[in-house]
């Protein structure tokens, strides 16, 4: 049975990872006869208000939030090695551009979490394949930009994906239900929410974007 990692940056939209997202995600791999390796790095965020879309001031730490997702059967990613999984996927949601990454401030400047880093890293040198969903592509831009050109999309948000060529990587713009592949780089990303006004319609692009992942696995 092939292992899926799946990264994951908290529990919410605005502080985490979009929960839909995750949801499909997770569902997706199962359906495909896979297990999921729910991670997320121990670190804290910024806690936001779902009802008012307000940062309270407070924090969460991302693990513990990123637990309620995976029903408590997550990992920390500090102790997960590439040779433990068949391929990675990022849910989105902002947490994967404010925790995961600090693209939600910083743009192409952006850095990585040291760990996330560390792991992405030793799957592209293990050529395994990569997974990014609605703005987790900003992951792949960021560290891997420079050195790999990648191609990924976001949609068509026409800030986010100069942002995204200015970090090095190639954009292509995709329809909410489909996918983009760099197959030389064994890199899949879907749009998701960054385009969707329909629950059904990120439902559809995950599950073509988990499949394609699988495929190249």
């Amino acid at each position: 049975m092939k292992k899926i990692g799946v990264v994951l940056s908290g529990c919410g939209v605005r502080d985490g990872s979009e929960i839909h997202e995750a949801v499909f995600t997770l569902l997706a791999i199962d359906q495909c006869g896979a297990e999921a390796i729910c991670m997320a790095p121990d670190i804290e965020c910024n806690e936001t208000n779902h009802l008012t879309m307000q940062e309270t001031g407070a924090t969460r730490n991302v693990l513990v939030e990123s637990a309620r997702i995976a029903r408590g059967n997550i990992r920390n990613i500090r102790e997960v090695r590439a040779k433990d999984l068949d391929a990675l996927i990022f849910p989105g949601g902002f947490g994967a551009a404010k925790n995961l990454c600090d693209f939600a401030s910083k743009g192409a400047a952006a850095s990585v979490d040291s760990q996330v880093a560390r792991l992405l890293r030793e799957m592209v040198l293990a050529n395994k394949p990569i997974g990014a969903i609605c703005i987790a592509p900003v992951l792949v831009a960021a560290l891997l930009g420079k050195d790999l050109a990648p191609t990924i999309t976001i949609g068509n948000d026409a800030g986010t994906a100069a942002e995204i060529e200015k970090a090095g990587a190639c954009h292509q713009e995709c329809a909410v239900t489909g996918f983009v592949v760099d197959r030389a780089n064994k890199f899949v990303s879907t749009p998701a929410y960054m385009l969707a006004t329909r629950i059904s319609e990120v439902h559809e692009g995950i599950d073509k974007c988990v499949r394609e992942v699988l495929a190249l696995a």
